[in-house]
Formats: C-alpha cells, structure tokens, sequence
C-alpha cells in the first residue's frame, strides 16, 4: 500500500466537510500512521480498550456493536476514510465494539498528531469537529428510522446513506459497491430478523431499486429508492452532496438477494 494513501483518504473525507487550504493538506500529509489488516468479523478495539491512536479507515466497511445487547446491536457503520474513534482523542476509553463488517485496511493515527493538528489549524480543528458532529447526526438519524419508519423504508434509507457517504469520498460509482452486510448484519442493523431482512431484500429487488447479488449492490433506480426511504442526505453535512443520477432497471433475475454463505 502507497505510503500517503491513508493521507489522501482522509484528506478526502475532511474535505467533503469544509474546503481546506493547501497548508492543512501540507500539515495532514506529515500524519504519522501504522497500517493493519483486519479479517471479517473481526475486533479492532474491544470495549473498556484504552488506544493512544486513532482508527483510519481505508478499506471495507467498520461498525459499532453494542455487545451488551444480545448477539450485538450494530450502532454505526463506517466507510473509507472515516474515523470511527476519533472521539478517543478527548476521551481514551473505547465504549464499545469496533468490529470489522468485511476484510479491512486501516491506518492507526497517534492521538498526538492529531491534536497537534487542531491546534496549528483552526480549519482542521472545524472539519475534525464537523467529523464527531456528523457521525453523531447519523446516530440520531438511525434512532428515528428504528422508532419511526417500516423495515423495508430502514433497509432503503440505510442504502441510500451507504451510497452517498461512498460517492462523497469518490467510491461507489455506478452506484455500484461491495456490499457491507451480511443477513444477520443488515438485521442488527435495522432491528429486525435475519429472515425479515432476507425477505425486505426480495422485496426492493421486486420494485426494480437495485440488485444484490454475489456480495454487491448495485442501485438501479436512486429516484425510486430515496422516494421510498424519504432519504435527504443534509445529516450527513457534506460540502458538496455527490449527484447521482437515476439508473434504469437492468440484469433482471441476478440471483439471490443474499448469498447462502451471507446467512450468519
């Protein structure tokens, strides 16, 4: 992997929040950093851990699990170029799981760095700020959907949020990306069961949104999609939201919404 690759992915993310100057970009390319692999499923930081470092996501898909909720209630999912723990930074104490949803590369930033970052740029301060503040608006947001909205509207809104965050760090084009659930995950996610979210999938494959076949998801009509999902990316705070175009309904009967292997 490229050495600034963990630079230019979270210089993306930042800028998709607030325009930065050529010296905040200067000042972000000196970020020190470590990279690890991490496979499916597997831990980053377990809850009660107490990192010096940051987690920078650079491939595949990361989230929260409240381990104290049965099997495990996913809170957030994380996109490249997010950091999901980025709040450690003020408070040192992981408060819950952070788990890898599929194979994912990540890069460990020091807490030093970045807070010697905030304090030479008052620019990189606001946009790490504005960082915290979206990812807590998403929370909100998930709250309302889990309280307000039917399962197949939480399962739109949900892809419809995936596909946004992606475009807006330059991934998902086509409106086509790796899907980061599997079944049981999608379930934990929206607050249903695993055969629910098996049979929402068939369902929005029916109504011709998109296909989900052999791990991917590909979102064949964005208009028909946000429509039912009553999705508006303003929680997200991006600068600029990514435009995306509606798609025509194409490779009709793909196969299974859900690969066999999916249903853990």
């Amino acid at each position: 992997m490229q050495a600034g690759f963990a630079f230019t992915k979270l210089a993306d993310r930042l800028t998709s929040l607030l325009e930065l100057s050529s010296d905040d970009l200067e000042l972000l390319a000196q970020m020190p950093s470590s990279i690890r692999s991490f496979a499916p499923h597997e831990d980053v930081w377990r809850k009660g851990d107490e990192p010096s470092t940051c987690c920078l996501l650079l491939q595949g898909y990361l989230c929260w699990k409240d381990t104290d909720a049965g099997a495990g209630q996913i809170t957030a999912i994380y996109v490249p170029g997010d950091v999901p723990d980025l709040y450690t930074i003020i408070v040192p104490r992981v408060a819950a799981q952070l788990n890898a949803l599929s194979p994912v590369v990540a890069a460990f930033v020091p807490h030093a760095f970045l807070r010697e970052a905030r304090a030479r740029s008052a620019r990189l301060a606001r946009a790490l700020s504005l960082l915290t503040l979206a990812d807590a608006a998403t929370l909100r947001t998930w709250l309302t959907n889990l309280g307000s909205r039917d399962s197949l509207s939480r399962v739109a809104h949900l892809i419809c949020e995936i596909t946004v965050r992606l475009r807006a760090v330059g991934l998902g084009r086509d409106l086509r990306f790796p899907s980061p659930f599997t079944q049981s995950d999608l379930a934990a996610i929206c607050g249903i069961s695993p055969v629910h979210a098996n049979r929402t999938i068939q369902d929005l494959r029916r109504r011709e949104l998109l296909h989900w076949h052999s791990r991917t998801i590909t979102v064949t009509d964005w208009d028909g999609l946000t429509q039912l999902a009553g999705f508006r990316p303003d929680y997200l705070m991006l600068r600029q939201p990514p435009t995306l175009e509606s798609h025509a309904t194409e490779q009709r009967g793909a196969g299974s919404p859900l690969e066999s292997s999916a249903q853990s």
